[in-house]
């Protein structure tokens, strides 16, 4: 079988990208062969494409965070014919992917492809960070910085469904993407600060941060008593030059640092592969988040935030949109 792959060289502009053939390896034992149907475009292969993620191989290597495909062959019979998800931190922007059937979830009947993909990596992040992490209950209130990307829409989605209230920040042009999920809307350019204690005079009981750098500061003070700040990314860093690493580790030690203080606050640094040593409790954790997103999503209480779909061949134009920051949601890659 003939496999159809985009292959990231080095740091190059989007129109880098290589569109490349080869012939499919043979699969190893437990591993499933799925016809990818989607694969999307997240923030982390932004970051790849400029040498800035954190852990990401040496190049070229071909990228691709999450896929939904249907099962074409497996040593259980009984999956063969299934549409399926997974998490792949690389490798998913190919037309056919072999990947250990133990990191497969089932899709429900009914969601799109498409649909499905931008929940998966997004959907796993946005509930663990909520419903594992920062344990935000019913009547509590949050801030979800980048409420109008791809892990933010599902978590204004996921707190609004479990009665939370939310404050969002977004670019002036997509306020009234985050206001219709049912978040009161912030300009990330105005005095986010200020708003946030005249909306949350005690503060507010969680805060998701993807951008690090200084306005971690004011993220942390924000908190109520008993208050949770999660930060999730170094966006801060991608168009700054030098190794980004250092950045990330001075991240991570300030949230040591604010834990080891006694404020009645607490600091994580969420990464979505941080539970794999344990692997069968990470497998186990992960199938059972991932399903619940997908039920809501099937109940219609959560809705798929599809930017574009665009040809896998033409994953250079994707990519370009996606760094575009004209598009809300997730650009998807089809076949």
């Amino acid at each position: 079988m003939t496999v159809t792959e985009i292959v990231l060289p080095g740091l190059v502009e989007p129109d880098g990208l290589r569109v490349e053939h080869r012939e499919l390896p043979t699969l190893a034992a437990g591993e499933a062969l799925i016809r990818v149907e989607a694969s999307g475009i997240s923030f982390a292969e932004q970051q790849m494409r400029r040498g800035k993620y954190y852990d990401q191989p040496p190049f070229p290597f071909v990228p691709g965070y999450d896929v939904v495909g249907t099962v074409l062959e497996a040593e259980d019979p009984a999956l063969v014919g299934r549409r399926v998800a997974a998490m792949t931190k690389i490798g998913g922007w190919r037309s056919h992917l072999a990947v250990p059937a133990a990191d497969l979830v089932a899709v429900p009947d009914g969601l799109d492809a498409a649909e499905a993909e931008t929940f998966v990596v997004n959907g796993i992040t946005a509930y663990q960070m909520l419903h594992r992490w920062a344990k935000v209950k019913t009547g509590g209130t949050i801030l979800v910085h980048g409420a109008s990307g791809g892990v933010g829409t599902t978590l204004v989605q996921l707190a609004r469904a479990a009665g939370i209230t939310v404050i969002g920040t977004a670019s002036a042009r997509n306020l009234d993407v985050v206001a219709a999920l049912g978040a009161t809307a912030l300009d990330y350019r105005g005095d986010v600060p200020a708003r946030v204690r005249e909306l949350a005079p005690g503060g507010v009981d969680a805060v998701f941060d993807h951008v690090g750098g200084p306005g971690i500061v004011d993220s942390f003070r924000l908190l109520a008593p008993g208050g949770a700040l999660l930060a999730y990314g170094s966006a801060s860093t991608v168009n700054t030059g030098g190794n980004p690493k250092p950045a990330v580790l001075k991240l991570v030690a300030r949230l040591l640092w604010w834990n080891a203080v006694p404020n009645r606050r607490r600091a994580h640094f969420y990464n979505v592969w941080g539970g794999k040593r344990n692997l069968a409790r990470f497998r186990a954790r992960l199938a059972e988040d991932l399903t619940a997103v997908f039920a809501l999503a099937a109940k219609g209480q959560l809705k798929a935030q599809v930017a574009a779909r665009i040809p896998l061949t033409e994953a250079a134009k994707a990519l370009a949109l996606a760094e575009s920051g004209t598009v809300t949601g997730k650009v998807v890659l089809v076949p």
